[in-house]
């Protein structure tokens, strides 16, 4: 067992750790959260031996290997991708050298009585058994497979590691560090630079793990379907749930609930006695017996309500200019870096106001056909149309390469704005908790949840109708990706994000385009109906039925491949107006429901406005119902 005991951590007036102690029993799957910034990754160097507390105790059982997955993991370069990760069975590839010098010796040697040549016999009987106990005979094998696992193909395993961005040799690390199964496993955000495909066989690889796992991440599912225990760090304070994340929020605001009950009935208690011995201080007869009960009332234990950090992003995207009906087209489109092909022959289109999402394992063309259909870099072959009167907001990956660390947070925003909103700069970098002096903060300083934001925070400066957005999720605490979430559904225009988090994808967009093989695949409905449809529990199930799928749209006529597409489109299309028409509803009654509403000069014009959607709600209803016989006919 590891235990931690009054372990506290101060930085000048700030105390990261308030004497926090924790107990973590053998085969244990914890997930970690907090805010950024609250501690998680202090407390991770401090059970992993790398960062003393300022006072306080660890004690881990001796003997104990511990394996610590961080955010700036450097590994050798000159080295092939097989031989790097082979490279962690250390005490194996000693002990293979040493077999093979004592083979020979037994196979040179013709002193066969001799008390050497059975001390060789014996040394090599015991290393042999050593060697069979620690796996080295499915030592490659094993590394194979957890290889694959993580997203590598088989012609990936003699390439250079310099060939690799850093997040794939973040994928070589955590390679290394699963097959070495420590008895700690320590992962700070290790779902960061996966793809789904990746992250559900993760997830099943730690679910039978036999030691034990803490991760600290901001990915819900995979919390969810990794951790059994919960621990937050808030305002310098753990607190424990035993269960995983969903349910530990859901019993976080219980306690927050009851505890906050218990603080109202008992300052009902404490004010009823307070009002009592004012009255019996003024009475003579009963001054001694008012001075018992403010005796008590002093030794009470108080109930506190536990302070709770509550600050979030102020998000809306302003309201989108009106774009064309097709804003954006590619036609026979192709990328190829030098021999690598990544897309090929492929068309793609997207109409105002579709929600799209691009999902698929890392390497597919993703980000590449984000950047060619928004002009950032140049395809192969093909074209792209712009439709009429698109405005552009982009969110780029790597917030780092869009940034100029040189410059203050307020000359970034000055550079990103036009003249009219120059004024408003301060307050919308407020709204983004950027406050006082920390405007004039250099880019360089801030962290990658604070360069998001400062990116999101650009993106408000001008109106836009085609929002492109690629894994704006993995620098985000839960909080921040909560109201960016809300924010996006809240948004009117056109939509094309790629992200690997399947819960920020869930209800998000109404497409799923999955990028496979240099080429798109199309799938009506978010994320969670794509894989459910597929029932998979790992997105390689998608490849096996390759062959199944060709068959059966090849036993569609292309008359009626048409047809069918033109149905789906229609029930999507009856979809988003019925949403629209709900939302505009809602607002014109929340506007009805003020009490100046019926003394403003447009409030008869409101109110016509009003009953006109109810109509249009009524006939788009109607629409949606027939599309929907339709399709259900005809599939």
């Amino acid at each position: 067992m590891l235990n931690l005991t009054n372990i506290f951590v101060k930085y000048g007036d700030r105390v990261l750790l308030n004497d926090i102690s924790v107990s973590i029993s053998v085969r244990e799957k914890i997930g970690l959260i907090g805010r950024n910034g609250a501690g998680k990754s202090t407390l991770f160097k401090i059970i992993g031996g790398i960062q003393s507390p300022h006072k306080g105790n660890i004690d881990r059982p001796n003997n104990t290997t511990i394996g610590y997955l961080h955010q700036e993991m450097n590994i050798p370069l000159g080295k092939t991708v097989m031989d790097e990760t082979l490279s962690c069975f250390e005490e194996l590839r000693e002990i293979e050298q040493k077999l093979e010098v004592l083979t020979k010796q037994m196979t040179e040697r013709t002193d066969y009585e001799s008390d050497a040549y059975s001390n060789i016999l014996i040394d090599h009987a015991d290393l042999s058994t050593r060697f069979e106990m620690l796996g080295g005979s499915n030592m490659e094998a094993n590394t194979e497979k957890v290889l694959k696992g993580l997203g590598f193909k088989q012609k990936d395993f003699n390439r250079l590691t310099d060939e690799f961005s850093g997040g794939w040799q973040m994928r070589i690390e955590l390679a290394k560090m699963l097959l070495q199964r420590p008895d700690y496993l320590l992962l700070d955000e290790p779902t960061n630079h996966l793809d789904i495909e990746s992250i559900i066989w993760l997830e099943n690889f730690l679910k039978d793990y036999s030691g034990v796992v803490i991760t600290i991440s901001h990915d819900k599912e995979f919390l969810n379907n990794v951790t059994k225990r919960t621990l937050e760090i808030e305002l310098g304070n753990l607190y424990d749930y035993k269960a995983p994340y969903t349910k530990a929020m859901s019993q976080r605001a219980e306690r927050r609930e009851k505890q906050m009950n218990a603080f109202k009935n008992q300052q009902k208690v404490i004010a009823q006695k307070e009002r009592t011995i004012t009255r019996f201080m003024a009475k003579a007869t009963k001054t001694s017996l008012a001075q018992s009960m403010q005796k008590q009332l002093n030794k009470m234990e108080r109930v506190e309500v536990a302070s709770e950090d509550t600050a979030a992003m102020n998000l809306r995207f302003p309201e989108p200019p009106r774009s064309g009906g097709i804003v954006i087209e590619a036609k026979n489109l192709s990328k190829s870096y030098g021999e690598l092909d990544v897309l090929k022959n492929i068309d793609f289109q997207i109409e105002r106001g579709e929600r799209v999402s691009f999902v698929g394992q890392n390497g597919q063309g993703k980000t590449t056909l984000a950047k060619i259909l928004i002009e950032k870099i140049k395809s192969s072959a093909g074209e792209v149309k712009w439709g009429h009167n698109v405005h552009l907001g982009y969110y780029a990956q790597n917030q780092s390469d869009t940034l100029d660390p040189k410059k203050t947070l307020l000359e970034t925003m000055e550079d990103n704005s036009p003249a009219e909103m120059r004024t408003k700069l301060r307050k919308i970098l407020g709204s983004f908790m950027f406050s006082g002096e920390d405007v004039e903060k250099k880019v360089s300083v801030l962290s990658g949840g604070e360069r998001a934001r400062l990116a999101l925070a650009c993106m408000m400066l001008r109106p836009i109708n085609l929002m492109v957005m690629d894994e704006p999720t993995n620098h985000l605490d839960m909080i921040s990706k909560d109201v960016l979430k809300q924010a996006i559904m809240d948004y009117a225009g056109t939509l094309i994000v790629v992200s690997h988090d399947r819960d920020f994808l869930k209800s998000l967009t109404d497409k799923t385009i999955e990028f496979r093989d240099k080429k798109l695949y199309e799938h009506l409905g978010d994320i969670e109906y794509f894989l459910e449809k597929r029932k998979l529990e790992n997105m390689r199930e998608v490849e096996l039925k390759k062959n199944q799928s060709k068959q059966e749209a090849k036993a569609l006529t292309n008359e009626e491949f048409s047809e069918r597409k033109k149905l789906q489109r229609a029930v999507q299309n009856s979809e988003n107006k019925i949403s629209k028409l709900e939302q505009k509803i809602a607002d014109f009654e929340t506007k009805m429901g003020a009490q100046s509403f019926y003394e403003s000069p447009n409030a008869s014009k409101v109110m016509a406005d009003y009953e006109q959607a109810k109509v249009d709600l009524e006939k788009a209803m109607t629409t949606w119902e027939e599309a929907q016989v339709d399709l259900e006919k005809f599939e």
